[in-house]
């Protein structure tokens, strides 16, 4: 799935340490290897295991795929990946419309603080206007209180919940079901 805002690639400087020449666009499938290790940066950042099995073949499938799943936007400096973010469109029962799901939005640590987070989350919601979403949903961890003090400060609202997460063959396995395979 490619993303299609209205001007890709988008070219900005930071200020005032002078220019970065970064470029914003759409992940590329030539961009797999190094958006993997961002995806190791970023599950190290948040404290979470994190082990490269192939993430890359399968990265390539579901976003680049016959039938995409999701879309990416990634931050890069001539050929190097600095950040990206990624994204779907999910439905929610409740409001019975499509939201954007931001699955992922990280920067390397020397990126954060000038602004680049806003012009991602910026291009986020553009796409979200595009898709047809008329709300974008996150998550973070409650540790990373740089990023919810910046969430705040761009105007998001949160939820208290908890996301839970469970291994259907592990569990089906702990509690079969009496009788007959496959019924209720």
């Amino acid at each position: 799935m490619s993303a299609s805002c209205d001007s890709w690639p988008t070219r900005f400087s930071s200020e005032p340490g002078g220019p970065l020449n970064l470029v914003l666009r759409p992940a590329a499938p030539a961009d797999l290897p190094q958006l993997v290790r961002l995806c190791a940066e970023h599950a190290e950042f948040e404290q979470a295991a994190f082990e490269d099995d192939g993430q890359a073949d399968r990265l390539a499938v579901f976003l680049f795929g016959p039938r995409p799943a999701a879309y990416c936007l990634v931050v890069a400096q001539a050929d190097q990946l600095l950040g990206f973010a990624t994204y779907m469109p999910e439905f929610s029962t409740w409001n019975s419309a499509y939201y954007l799901h931001l699955d992922c939005l990280f920067l390397q640590p020397g990126l954060r603080g000038i602004g680049l987070g806003r012009r991602l989350l910026t291009a986020v919601a553009r796409e979200a206007q595009r898709l047809g979403c008329p709300l974008v949903q996150w998550q973070t961890p409650t540790s990373n209180t740089n990023a919810i003090a910046f969430y705040r400060q761009l105007g998001a609202s949160e939820k208290s919940k908890l996301r839970f997460y469970l291994d259907p063959a592990r569990y089906l396995a702990q509690h079969p079901v009496p009788g007959a395979a496959g019924t209720v």
